[in-house]
């Protein structure tokens, strides 16, 4: 979802010198360089309809033809995808392929929400910290009581990737040892109780 929709195939598929303005020498694909081993593609529902058309492709035949290029190149890959959109109501509404669906809806793995699994929220919590008291180099212990309290009531409509943000910034921000509430986002301290959330 992150890459410019033009440049999407590219990136996945690969392309041959000339095949499009500014390709100025061939480069293999995401797909090629991880044969052997998982390629994670994540929001996959985001993926545009037109490329959707060759992902299916190549997962049925498990071959990549590189942009511009007529060769086929056969691949070994497992994939792995994550969305935050329900699949079938996008299918329904035009913006998902049915076949595409059923050919990577293999195993499904649902992940609830971070705010109806509160006891995770701590441990990761303190991940987190000793995450990022590395990168930044900070001698971070741990929260205080009020800072779990604070993260305990708030319901987390980001999810883990919020919780993650949060913690980066009160680790980097962070003078002394301990994360204090105070050193919460705002909406963080003015949340009501998880219970009522």
């Amino acid at each position: 979802a992150a890459i410019a929709a033009e440049l999407i195939e590219s990136e996945l598929f690969g392309h041959v010198k000339g095949a499009y303005t500014g390709a100025q020498q061939s480069r293999e694909g995401l797909y090629y360089y991880a044969r052997g081993g998982t390629l994670f593609l994540d929001e996959i529902g985001d993926m545009p309809l037109s490329l959707q058309a060759k992902l299916l492709r190549f997962l049925q035949e498990r071959v990549v033809e590189r942009v511009g290029g007529r060769t086929r190149i056969p691949v070994d890959v497992r994939v792995v995808c994550a969305t935050s959109k329900h699949l079938p109501e996008e299918i329904s509404r035009g913006g998902f392929r049915e076949d595409l669906y059923h050919r990577i809806n293999v195993l499904t793995i649902g992940v609830p929400p971070l705010r109806t699994r509160p006891e995770d929220i701590v441990p990761l919590a303190a991940y987190y910290t000793r995450v990022f008291n590395r990168e930044f180099a900070k001698q971070v212990t741990g929260l205080s009581a009020e800072a779990e309290r604070a993260l305990l009531r708030y319901p987390w409509p980001g999810n883990v990737r919020e919780l993650e943000n949060v913690l980066e910034r009160a680790i980097l921000l962070q003078t002394g040892t301990v994360v204090e509430a105070g050193d919460l986002p705002p909406e963080i301290l003015g949340a009501a109780p998880a219970a009522a959330a």
